[in-house]
């Protein structure tokens, strides 16, 4: 019988927040396919906190290079990915993601000559290696006759992006800048729609297993019949264990490694300081498994849909924190931390510091 808390230890495995971490922002984002990225300061540590000891500037270095890249793959939300599997990714999600938006852009009186003449401009402007900034971009439609106020302009770059055409690359001051996907992620795999899915269900066991079919039905915005495919085409590249009466996926590659490895002291105390809208809380559609309902408002205060960065002990939410003034990280645990605890929390809070420079 498999107890909730094996299962969140090969969450944490599988996260790389125990266990062996990866070498560089890039690996990281491979292992997890996708990383939640709509708040950029954020998505940038959830890269950091899962190598070996990776910097802001490290994670910068890996985005000006075209290692990875930012777009919409999925529910709307931005994510680092990997440039290679960006497109296929695309394939599986853009046409229901289109779809569901017909009623908002009709609200927006945003019809296919709007989005031809706007994917027409932003071809000229940065085709030979070009880059543009939102500001920018949206001053050159605005220039041409193009609207963007009352979101507009997001809504066209929404579309140029899940289409394609553009992502957010190479940085420019606090944010990206905007590239021509083909130019800046030349290599793309390419695989057939059953491939895809077994592709999308099996790395995203491998970053966040185990998990179940519902969380990958939410996780992806997907269907019920594209993961009953990719289950059918993965075979056994992956497992299955029961908590609680629950069915849970995983790699076969997981549950061999967790097998073979003892839990270590050093594990068992370890405390995380993980990002707001970090994967490990909001890449499952069930999260009561690490965090208690009593608790959510202090993570979501008033429900507003911005959650805070999370302090994570034996893979349970225990508090939240926050960077203080004078480089000091503030820590607010639900409870009060062991002493151990308190010892592994402040070496997580110096981990921080010599990311965040």
């Amino acid at each position: 019988m498999t107890s909730r808390a094996d299962l969140l230890r090969l969450r944490r495995l599988a996260h790389a927040i125990d266990g062996d971490r990866e070498a560089t922002p890039a690996d990281v984002a491979r292992r997890m396919l996708a990383v939640q990225a709509q708040d950029f300061a954020a998505g940038s540590w959830a890269l950091g906190v899962r190598t070996g000891g990776a910097t802001r500037a490290d994670v910068l270095a890996d985005l000006d290079a075209g290692r990875i890249v930012r777009s919409w793959p999925m529910r709307g939300t931005l994510h680092f990915v990997p440039p290679e599997d960006l497109r296929w990714m695309l394939g599986v999600t853009t046409g229901r993601m289109i779809a569901g938006l017909a009623a908002r852009h009709k609200q927006l009186e945003l019809d296919t000559p709007d989005f031809a003449r706007a994917r027409d401009l932003v071809t000229d402007a940065l085709a030979g290696g070009g880059r543009i900034g939102r500001a920018e971009l949206t001053e050159l439609w605005e220039a041409h006759g193009i609207a963007t106020a009352g979101q507009r302009g997001y809504h066209l770059i929404y579309y140029l992006a899940q289409t394609g055409l553009i992502c957010w690359g190479p940085t420019l001051r606090t944010q990206q800048a905007l590239v021509l996907l083909d130019e800046w992620a030349p290599a793309a795999r390419q695989l057939d729609p059953d491939e895809a899915w077994g592709e999308f269900l099996l790395r995203y066991l491998r970053g966040h297993g185990p998990a179940t079919v519902k969380d990958f039905v939410w996780w992806t915005k997907g269907t019920v019949a594209g993961a009953k495919t990719a289950r059918a085409v993965l075979g056994d590249r992956i497992t299955a264990l029961e908590v609680d009466g629950v069915e849970y996926l995983l790699t076969a590659e997981l549950a061999d490694r967790a097998a073979g490895l003892a839990e270590s002291r050093r594990e068992r105390e370890a405390v995380q300081l993980l990002p707001a809208f970090d994967e490990y809380l909001l890449g499952y559609q069930r999260r009561d498994l690490v965090l208690d309902d009593e608790y959510f408002q202090r993570i979501v205060p008033g429900g507003n849909g911005v959650f805070q960065p999370i302090v994570v002990a034996r893979g349970r939410i225990v508090g939240t924190w926050r960077r203080g003034k004078s480089d000091a990280v503030d820590i607010e645990p639900f409870a009060p931390l062991s002493a151990a605890q308190q010892q592994a929390a402040d070496r997580a809070a110096a981990a921080y510091r010599r990311y965040a420079g």
